[in-house]
């Protein structure tokens, strides 16, 4: 018995050394390449052979993911709609959208946000909380993406409660990666006739958190150098790499999903590419590639018409440092 304790007191002492141990393949995961992801970014979409045509222009891209910044067909007609994305491109596409101040039929059965949730339901890889499309917060393959109704749903500036939810998830987050998408403008942040209607405090709240902020509403395609203060459109620089963090990030208009497109009719010095009915645009997508070459911090961006035309390029470098 007496020669026995030691060598049981030894056994639980190793036990425990071992579970405290590093475990090596845990590291050998951290480091193992991300999957570059190709998003595709659109807004206004509408009915009919252009958006049809956009629709295949992203999946002659590999695109992977669809981020769609509302007003879906002009119709009301979810089902419909559904079907179009359906047979482009199939059932089980992760596709995800924000509410459009044309989407009425969001909310209900067989609404835009049912079909959403159906298609949603189907996609093993992504998680989503919350209200879908209006209050809502996703991840997918690393991508961290928020889902906001702000100037939609209420139609009112500022909404605390979106401010709130906006700061909130990105607060938590620790993905390198981080969008905020919505509907609706401010007016310095397009570049048509669009008042402002979504106020400054969503703006800041991405911008703050490190966020890329995707809107649609004004039916032609915008993008900002990168801009530490949206509110007094404040130039952090104006090198077409653009260097993310908290507090350092950009807005873009893709607003040419197939329904019509709009003249200039607004510019400022923010503006690092625009493409509106002045230019000779034609619909199409912004295509950003996340995680390329394996690289987790790095990622390249193209608009792209249904012509093939290429009129805005460059990339992104995340220095984005999380909770």
């Amino acid at each position: 018995m007496k020669g026995g304790v030691p060598g049981v007191v030894f056994g639980v002492i190793a036990a425990i050394v071992f579970a405290c141990a590093p475990i090596r393949e845990t590291k050998a995961q951290s480091t193992k390449p991300v999957q570059p992801l190709t998003v595709a970014f659109i807004g206004d979409q509408g009915w009919g052979s252009k958006p049809r045509a956009v629709l295949r222009l992203i999946l002659a891209e590999g695109a992977g993911l669809v981020l769609h910044q509302g007003d879906l067909d002009y119709g009301n007609n979810p089902t419909a709609w559904d079907a179009l994305i359906t047979d482009v491109l199939g059932a089980d596409f992760p596709y995800f959208a924000s509410v459009g101040n044309h989407d009425g039929r969001w909310y209900g059965v067989d609404g835009y946000q049912d079909k959403l949730q159906a298609r949603l339901d189907k996609i093993t890889e992504a998680i989503c909380s919350g209200d879908l499309g209006v209050r809502s917060a996703c991840t997918f393959r690393g991508l961290f993406f928020i889902l906001s109704g702000a100037g939609t749903l209420p139609d009112a500036p500022d909404d605390p409660d979106h401010v709130a939810y906006i700061r909130n998830q990105l607060a938590q987050t620790n993905a390198r990666w981080r969008i905020c998408s919505w509907h609706k403008n401010q007016e310095s942040m397009q570049v048509g006739g669009k008042d402002d209607e979504v106020g400054w405090e969503p703006y800041e709240a991405c911008r703050q958190g490190g966020a890329i902020v995707a809107t649609a509403h004004e039916h032609s395609y915008s993008r900002t150098h990168l801009m530490d203060n949206f509110e007094t459109q404040s130039v952090a620089s104006t090198s077409n790499t653009l260097m993310i963090e908290e507090g350092k990030s950009f807005v873009f208009v893709s607003g040419l999903g197939g329904f019509d497109i709009r003249s200039q009719r607004r510019d400022g010095p923010w503006w690092a590419s625009v493409y509106t009915d002045d230019q000779g645009a034609n619909f199409g997508a912004l295509f950003c590639t996340f995680f390329v070459n394996g690289e987790s911090n790095r990622a390249s961006c193209y608009f792209k018409d249904i012509d093939g035309n290429v009129p805005d390029r460059f990339d992104l470098i995340s220095n984005v440092k999380g909770p």
